[in-house]
């Protein structure tokens, strides 16, 4: 095989070249094609994946509040409690859709979503909190109540309130927890 190189800048002279990968035994092809051939279908999987609507986190940060007991949260997650009368409370409704569109942004500052919509269960979190109506309640880390709001609040909103609390400034400084 020839190869044309340039020595001069407009004199070209023809060399031996070196024979191409796939040559003599093609070993240095097959360890290039098995990576290359990973990536590919790897790409492929997680583009299905995305296709297919698999959330976008593997771990659920929405729950019933008749579920969980806040203690478990302690130090590891900032619960967000949302109450209503009914799950037909237009209050609840839209700040159901404020959380669902983003998600993402709440499980990076560590939230964790706890909904209760039943009066008459008498739920752990409605003889702490004593809610009326709705009312939308952000614990800290450590418990320490933040916000309270009697009506919905936007996930941004939210968010802003989370960066100012200071365990979250420390997070920050030191480089966990997204943004």
């Amino acid at each position: 095989m020839l190869e044309f190189s340039m020595t001069a800048r407009h004199s070209a002279f023809a060399n031996r070249a070196a024979p191409p990968i796939s040559a003599l035994t093609g070993e240095s092809m097959k360890r290039l094609f098995a990576p290359i051939f990973m990536a590919f279908w790897a790409t492929v999987a997680a583009a299905q994946d995305s296709a297919e609507g698999a959330p976008a986190f593997d771990p659920p940060i929405v729950f019933s509040g008749d579920e969980v007991d806040l203690n478990e949260f302690l130090w590891i997650k900032r619960p967000l409690l949302v109450f209503a009368d009914t799950p037909a409370d237009p209050r609840y409704v839209q700040q159901m859709e404020y959380i669902s569109d983003r998600l993402n942004d709440l499980d990076t500052r560590d939230v964790v979503v706890l909904t209760d919509t039943d009066p008459s269960a008498d739920s752990a979190l409605r003889e702490r909190f004593h809610p009326r109506g709705f009312m939308l309640v952000l614990l800290g880390k450590d418990g320490t109540i933040y916000l309270r709001k009697p009506f919905p609040w936007s996930v941004r909103e939210i968010s802003r309130t989370i960066d100012k609390m200071p365990m979250r400034q420390q997070e920050m400084r030191e480089g966990r927890g997204g943004s």
